[in-house]
């Protein structure tokens, strides 16, 4: 019951017409969702294990390089560069969008900018170590859906992890009051309840994976009503 049906909604930013500096402010309250409403955390700590990783394997200073799809502007792939350098990892922070104006704000927070196409990405099979996908899975039809995790587990090298929204009456509620109480946008404030309403539950998330790349994920239930799925890839080298 407290579970609805995935919607077929539509979000207002998913309309390229939108004016970008309208985008912008919206975004930039994503950021603000990201750090206090769980976004950004729950990516980081499905990162966090394979940063150890590199670390035990390469030792203080290894390098590595993390893609981050459906950047926005760069904030979740700043904060992971942050986590590895504490773990003693150089990590080289790559973001790609498919919106140029938003890509303009997150210069500052990444090593390379890429404007491309999430579905059809600009790299090579297994040339990225990490690749993260964070509340973008949601905007997708299921077949798109399914072809999007096959990009990213066809270009990572160690890991994916896609962090995104579980799906539940108490958690569209529970965005609206805050981001009415934070100042949100009202755009960001429909187009966040929507994503909700979009989100997945656990066995929905998992049952994509396995079907797209042949992979048992890891999922694992995240505070603020997040999930992450994390796997070694199909196409790995490691």
């Amino acid at each position: 019951m407290l579970v609805p049906e995935r919607r077929a909604l539509t979000e207002l930013l998913d309309n390229p017409a939108v004016d970008p500096v309208v985008r912008e402010r919206s975004h930039l309250d994503i950021v603000r969702a990201n750090k206090l409403l769980g976004g950004a955390r729950a990516a980081l700590l499905a990162l966090g294990p394979a940063f150890d990783e590199i670390a035990a394997e390469k030792g203080k200073g290894g390098c590595a390089t993390l893609l981050d799809v459906g950047t926005g502007l760069g904030d979740i792939a700043f904060h992971a560069r942050e986590v590895a350098r504490r773990r003693g990892v150089r990590l080289h922070t790559l973001g790609l969008d498919g919106v140029p104006t938003l890509l303009a704000g997150a210069r500052s927070q990444l090593a390379g900018a890429i404007c491309g196409d999430a579905l059809s990405l600009p790299f090579a099979d297994a040339s990225i170590d990490f690749v993260l996908c964070s509340q973008l899975l949601h905007h997708f039809s299921e077949p798109n859906a399914a072809r999007l995790i096959g990009e990213l587990d066809r270009v990572a090298a160690r890991r994916v992890v896609i962090s995104d929204l579980r799906r539940s009456w108490l958690a569209a509620t529970g965005f609206w009051m805050a981001s009415v109480a934070l100042g949100f946008h009202p755009i960001t404030r429909h187009d966040g309840t929507v994503s909700v309403l979009r989100g997945f539950t656990e066995r929905e998330l998992g049952d994509m994976v396995l079907t797209a790349t042949g992979v048992q994920p890891m999922i694992r239930r995240r505070l603020g009503y997040r999930l992450t799925a994390s796997w070694t890839p199909n196409t790995s080298v490691a």
